[in-house]
């Protein structure tokens, strides 16, 4: 890398430390006065105790803090949790398995646009109301142009005419938004997810540009999120709760997956359209349809080398 690499990444760095001490500073003299009105609420240090707080301010990127810190930094999760919502969670950190590289496909001959794989996953990622990691498309028959798409179709379906293209995060090989990135808030995991670090990323939106497949959301506002249908069990890198002001994205339900379960998008579909697995397992599902069937990925031609393929019965 050149010295001019260096500098720039250096001055990025600096950038993102005093963006981020000035928006601890403007939250400390807004907590002051919102803890003389409602203390009870939501605590003078947005729902954490100051030690918790400060403590926060000064976390590491997920990728170079110790064991140690990623523990502290779990518990800290979860003491913010139990006051916002008044529900206990369990926030892990389970690595990736060695010899496993997640990959997917969808049978669209088998897709009738239920829409459970998307509400499967809004209730298990604990997503906002108002956010949906999958955009299913309506297109019609024989048409791939993605601008065709109707992806708020109503009424019953299937219609006549018509199929149906969900789409998510691709976690591509060579995932441009990774690129794009800043401050390396985003990254590809050794099993293939591409993840976020909500706590380091300072919502710059550099990655939703830079993603072809608009599948990274912002967060504008607190997530719209029941206590009564939260999801307890989460992952640091996955459906823990995300601070407000970053972006977010599909990880494979990590939480899940990584303990030899299927995404909750997976498990929802009524008609068996999706197909998840180890791209590294020759006897698995996702590499027998990849062997055998006709499979197509979107916008091939980027060079974003998508981990998600599509493929018909005929």
């Amino acid at each position: 890398m050149s010295a001019t690499d260096e500098t720039d990444k250096a001055a990025n760095r600096r950038a993102r430390t005093d963006h981020a001490r000035r928006r601890f500073l403007k939250g400390l003299g807004t907590a002051a006065v919102a803890a003389g009105a409602t203390p009870a609420a939501s605590g003078a240090w947005g729902g954490q105790t100051l030690q918790d707080a400060f403590a926060a301010f000064f976390q590491q990127h997920y990728q170079r803090m110790t064991p140690e810190e990623i523990q502290a930094a779990l518990r800290r999760i979860e003491r913010k949790a139990q006051r916002r919502y008044g529900v206990p969670i369990t926030c892990r950190n389970t690595p990736p398995q060695d010899g496993v590289v997640f990959g997917y496909a969808i049978n669209i001959s088998k897709c009738r646009g239920y829409r459970d794989c998307v509400h499967a996953c809004v209730k298990e990622n604990n997503l906002s109301r108002d956010t949906q990691y999958i955009q299913v498309l309506e297109l019609p028959q024989g048409s791939l142009d993605l601008e065709e798409g109707d992806r708020y179709f109503e009424g019953e379906v299937p219609r006549e005419g018509k199929y149906y293209l969900p789409m998510q995060c691709m976690h591509c090989d060579n995932p441009p938004c990774v690129k794009a990135c800043p401050i390396e808030a985003t990254w590809m995991e050794p099993d293939g997810i591409v993840v976020v670090d909500y706590d380091w990323c300072f919502g710059c939106r550099y990655c939703m540009a830079a993603c072809p497949y608009s599948a990274r959301f912002f967060n504008w506002g607190e997530a719209d999120l029941p206590p009564e249908e939260l999801n307890p069990d989460t992952h640091y890198l996955g459906n823990r709760p995300r601070p407000r002001g970053v972006v977010e994205k599909c990880h494979f339900c990590i939480q899940r997956t990584r303990k030899d379960k299927p995404p909750a998008c997976h498990a929802a579909c009524p008609t068996g359209a999706r197909v998840f697995g180890n791209l590294l397992d020759a006897n698995s599902e996702i590499r027998y349809v990849l062997e055998n069937k006709a499979v197509f990925r979107l916008k091939e031609d980027l060079g974003t080398e998508p981990k998600f393929w599509y493929f018909r019965d005929t």
